[in-house]
């Protein structure tokens, strides 16, 4: 018997890492980088893997790849991430 459903296609993860991306982008995530914590939450929950942290340099976000998601500032608990307008 076949399926009614149709049959979805989806993105593989990280594609963004292929094609400049950034481009795209109505808002960025801007980090105060004295309020960064270094929890790496952010890191966790970026689909695309472009956001960076260690204890010396804190939070980095490749702004190349980014399409201004704004799930890293939503789960940031220190706040350290907040969304801009991008200007351009």
């Amino acid at each position: 018997m076949k399926s009614s459903v149709p049959k979805l296609i989806m993105a593989e993860p990280l594609t963004s890492a292929l094609n400049h991306t950034g481009s795209w982008r109505v808002f960025r995530p801007v980090a105060d980088k004295e309020k960064c914590t270094a929890c790496t939450l952010c890191t966790n929950v970026c689909p695309e893997g472009i956001i960076t942290v260690s204890r010396e340099t804190k939070v980095d976000i490749d702004y190349n790849y980014c399409k201004g998601c704004g799930m890293c500032a939503e789960i940031c608990p220190a706040k350290a991430i907040v969304m801009e307008r991008e200007v351009k």
